[in-house]
């Protein structure tokens, strides 16, 4: 079964969504594409909620958002329980994102770099596990101070 990728932009990271979509799929993904549908201006956080609510209850394992500068997503997104989304715009850092932040939200900055370069982004995140050990507890005191807020 093939392990399902949810994707969403706003209207700046509308086209490279579209090339994230077929890269996805390329590598024998399910994309399942939460928006927009067109490159019209919108409100990024209509379509950061919905994605980031799917890995926050556990529905999926990981995520792909895109908007201008990747910040505006990437504060949609860790606003739910559970998601460790991560600006990343060089393979590099979407490394290190995965290796000692497990991070399960790709956020892509779409203004600041180019389509080749979110596709090997994105090959880059999807291929690297996340190491544990030492970093383990760390992701571990993030989940724990959501807990704290929660009660």
């Amino acid at each position: 079964m093939k392990e399902r990728i949810p994707i969403a932009s706003d209207h700046a990271g509308f086209e490279m969504k579209e090339n994230i979509s077929k890269a996805l799929t390329a590598l024998g993904f399910d994309v399942q594409d939460l928006g927009p549908s067109s490159p019209v201006s919108t409100d990024y956080p209509d379509y950061g909620h919905p994605l980031a609510e799917q890995v926050s209850k556990g529905e999926v394992k990981r995520g792909v958002l895109m908007c201008g500068t990747g910040l505006g997503m990437s504060y949609v997104a860790n606003r739910h329980p559970h998601v460790r989304a991560a600006v990343a715009w060089t393979p590099e850092i979407a490394s290190l994102a995965r290796k000692h932040n497990d991070a399960n939200v790709l956020v892509l900055p779409a203004r600041f770099i180019s389509d080749e370069d979110g596709v090997a982004i994105l090959k880059t995140w999807l291929d690297t596990p996340f190491e544990g050990g030492r970093h383990e507890r760390r992701v571990e005191k993030i989940e724990l101070e959501e807990a704290r807020e929660n009660t």
